[in-house]
């Protein structure tokens, strides 16, 4: 390792390293937090018992870091509906003044001293392989990894977790896709520290497949592969997108090429001002559009790929009508904002009134005919024969962005059932500098949309 790699992963290491005031305050806190749990799980007609889980429980939290998650295990032969309401009845006993949200089933999320607390219902089943819900694989997860996770692992996963932070990969919720904190310390584990699986990173041809407990690779189609020690039929990094795998690897190399401490500290921009917005794009030529709605009222882990959808819906119609959409993302904050967009910025800012379209060729008779028939008697130009098919040139439907958007025809693509109903109580077409009103919002998204970063 060179001297300069070695001195920097030793300054982040202190830096994300908690402290032993800060060590002891998470365990006097937790201790209570259990305590309070299992007397709540006592006042029920069923046993349970409580487990800390998490980077909590393994002690690979970074420094700061305030999250708690909790488990509360039940009977496997519990009904479903009954482990739902004695994990709410919980919930509410252990932090009252928390709320309800919503994964395979749903659990409470509240504040506890001062920690963000994830209080989660699970089955108490023999082993991962026999899960009712994918939450019931979480305390096997801490179970393998807790004897194999010494203290120097432990800070060369800190480091690691601290670089995926840095570079925006860490995280598997479904707006993020990236590396979670499990399959980060699996990488680590199997690579044996932090600059050898930098090192192997840089090198990666996906796919790349890992299988730390030798169970035998499954027949996946992900990117990367890393068989869970403790269910040989899953793919821990399934969440991971590929698009997140080639941004580690740019930052892998980057890192190797240039060792600097500015990669382990996100870099978020100064959002853009109205001014900024309007001089950036501009400069680019283009025409943006936005669709503004009101964010649907469900959790992000369904939002985000209700908003992809959508997304994809609409801008592949953009495409097939020509304006040739030269990039496109989707903005949503449902703990800031409770609006969501679908940005598009457009190559092509209006269409001719008239568009080419193709018929049969003259030889396959009966279509040919039919084709001719349907137009003969139309306002369209022909049919004509161009090579050895028939031709018209007709109306088209919108020539601009802004019709299409605004029309019924938006309901016709493919969105998001929540998106569409969102879309049907109403929404707002941006096109230009209309844009600008985005910047409260989403000053930020459209920062770093104007200036990407790998």
């Amino acid at each position: 390792m060179s001297d300069e790699f070695a001195a920097v992963v030793d300054r982040v290491r202190e830096r994300v390293t908690p402290d032993d005031e800060e060590r002891a305050r998470l365990r006097e806190a937790t201790d209570r937090l259990v305590e309070r749990t299992e007397t709540a799980v006592d006042a029920l007609p069923v046993d349970g018992d409580v487990l800390l889980v998490g980077s909590t429980a393994r002690g690979t939290w970074l420094a700061g870091d305030r999250d708690v998650d909790m488990f509360v295990r039940f009977p496997a032969d519990l009904d479903r509906e009954q482990l739902e309401t004695y994990g709410l009845d919980i919930g509410r006993e252990v932090l009252p003044e928390g709320h309800q949200e919503y994964a395979e089933h749903p659990y409470t999320v509240g504040e506890f001293e001062g920690f963000a607390v994830d209080l989660v219902p699970c089955y108490d089943v023999e082993d991962a392989t026999a899960i009712q819900s994918a939450v019931d694989r979480t305390p096997f997860h801490t179970e393998y990894l807790e004897t194999r996770l010494t203290d120097d692992v432990a800070g060369e996963v800190r480091v690691c977790k601290a670089f995926l932070k840095g570079i925006g990969v860490y995280g598997s919720d479904l707006k993020t896709r990236g590396f979670s904190g499990y399959l980060t310390e699996l990488l680590v584990l199997e690579y044996g520290g932090f600059r050898a699986f930098v090192d192997a990173a840089a090198d990666w041809h996906p796919p790349v497949e890992l299988d730390p407990e030798d169970h035998g690779v499954q027949s996946f189609s992900d990117p990367l592969v890393v068989i869970d020690p403790t269910d040989p039929e899953r793919n821990v990094a399934a969440a991971l997108s590929p698009a997140n795998v080639a941004r580690l690897q740019h930052y892998a190399r980057d890192l190797l090429a240039d060792p600097r401490e500015d990669l382990f500290e996100p870099d978020d921009p100064d959002p853009l001002s109205p001014d900024g917005v309007r001089t950036a794009l501009q400069d680019r030529g283009t025409t943006p559009v936005a669709i503004r709605f009101e964010t649907p009222d469900i959790v992000e882990d369904q939002l985000w790929p209700q908003l992809e959808k959508s997304l994809d819906g609409v801008t592949g119609e953009l495409d097939r009508r020509g304006f040739d959409v030269f990039r496109a993302e989707a903005f949503a904050d449902i703990e800031s904002a409770d609006e969501a967009v679908l940005f598009a910025e457009l190559a092509v800012t209006e269409r001719p009134r008239v568009e080419r379209h193709e018929g049969p060729p003259v030889h396959v008779r009966d279509h040919a005919t039919g084709f001719f028939e349907k137009y003969a008697d139309t306002e369209a130009y022909g049919p004509f024969v161009d090579g050895d098919r028939y031709v018209v040139e007709r109306e088209r439907a919108f020539t601009t962005a802004r019709e299409f958007l605004e029309s019924d025809a938006l309901f016709d693509v493919a969105l998001g059932a929540h998106v569409e109903t969102a879309l049907g109580d109403g929404y707002e077409v941006l096109v230009g500098d209309d844009i600008t009103a985005l910047c409260p919002a989403f000053g930020g998204e459209l920062a770093r949309y104007v200036s990407p970063k790998p």
